[in-house]
């Protein structure tokens, strides 16, 4: 076999090198850490142990660390900021901070929709960079569209931002190919971040393509589906008060039933290649890279020092011609029961529409 043949053949996840956010964003490890559910949608966290996670995946070098102000009410910014302080030296340095901001919240931890104006957007920013205790934000964005405010005019605010210095890189969100165009237009935009899993592949038709012909990575969260195909979720697990999953289409009945149908049908691809589940479904959207032409970074939403290392060994399997075509036998395209939120959270969704 050629080396051209064999290049066409197996797709590696990725080397521990880094990966460029687009044509114009940061170089970062090629695994995010996504810290959201150490302080919220995933019931009670256990704080110790969430510091010694960012404090671990620092040390293995992620360098990218993915927030909102909004996940706990600004919680998740102030645990940032505690295990920043608490880190070496050197990995405090090599951080790199993306943080979604927007969403209007009610003292009852209730979503009552998004605030995109450029008054807003220098409000949340100064905030955020007061919780995080940092100069600069790394990647800034807006976590989805306001529609009462055209995307140039949030966008804008950001790149004034960026002048200013208290702003490095523009990123998007649960953004369509139109919003990402127009958004281009008015600044550069390092990445956009957006739901991509093995069951959740409905940006490969428009919005993957048009990331590659603008220059803009993919920071792509819900790897797993919020734990649904980790190969650790089960039938009869009980959730905790104030999980999101709770709400979730995809975890309800009928439809977590024929879910994890899907996932142990992929059990068995990653049986045979003596790996777990969870490393399977990494690995595979990791290999959506190269396969897309797109720079792409997946976020890991560990909350466990666990669950990290298991996120890590994805990072050393390579995936054969037949290991990917079992794979999508095992997982077909549009194979998912459910929405991958409510219904009036799919309402937010500006790459849905």
């Amino acid at each position: 076999m050629t080396k051209n043949e064999n290049a066409q053949t197996t797709a590696r996840t990725t080397t521990r090198t880094t990966t460029t956010l687009g044509s114009t964003g940061p170089s970062v490890f090629p695994l995010g850490l996504g810290c959201m559910g150490m302080s919220a949608l995933y019931g009670e966290a256990d704080r110790a142990e969430s510091l010694a996670t960012i404090h671990a995946a620092l040390d293995a070098g992620i360098t990218l660390l993915d927030t909102g102000d909004f996940y706990g009410m600004g919680h998740n910014e102030l645990l940032i900021n505690e295990a920043l302080r608490t880190a070496p030296a050197a990995a405090r340095e090599q951080a790199l901070t993306s943080v979604k901001f927007g969403a209007l919240r009610t003292v009852e931890g209730g979503f009552t929709g998004y605030d995109g104006r450029p008054a807003a957007v220098r409000n949340f920013l100064a905030y955020s960079l007061q919780r995080l205790g940092r100069d600069h934000i790394d990647i800034y964005r807006i976590a989805r569209v306001d529609p009462d405010v055209p995307i140039e005019e949030t966008v804008g605010a950001i790149a004034e931002a960026v002048q200013a210095g208290h702003v490095r890189h523009i990123g998007l969100s649960e953004v369509g190919a139109d919003t990402m165009r127009r958004a281009a237009a008015v600044a550069p935009i390092s990445d956009l971040q957006i739901e991509y899993s093995l069951i959740s592949r409905g940006i490969e038709q428009e919005i993957l393509p048009t990331a590659r012909e603008l220059g803009i990575g993919i920071t792509a969260y819900g790897v797993l589906s919020r734990g649904l195909i980790s190969g650790h979720f089960t039938r009869d697990r009980s959730l905790a008060p104030g999980d999101f999953r709770g709400m979730s289409p995809r975890f309800q009945g009928d439809n977590l039933d024929r879910n994890l149908d899907l996932v142990e049908a992929l059990r068995k691809v990653a049986e045979d290649k003596g790996v777990s589940v969870a490393q399977t479904a990494i690995a595979w959207v990791l290999a959506q890279g190269p396969r897309q032409g797109v720079d792409l970074v997946p976020l890991v939403g560990a909350r466990r020092r666990d669950r990290l290392a298991e996120a890590l060994g994805a990072m050393d399997i390579t995936f054969s011609a037949a290991d990917l075509a079992a794979i999508e036998e095992a997982v077909p395209a549009g194979a998912a029961a459910g929405e991958r939120y409510p219904e009036a959270q799919m309402a937010h969704l500006d790459s849905e529409h």
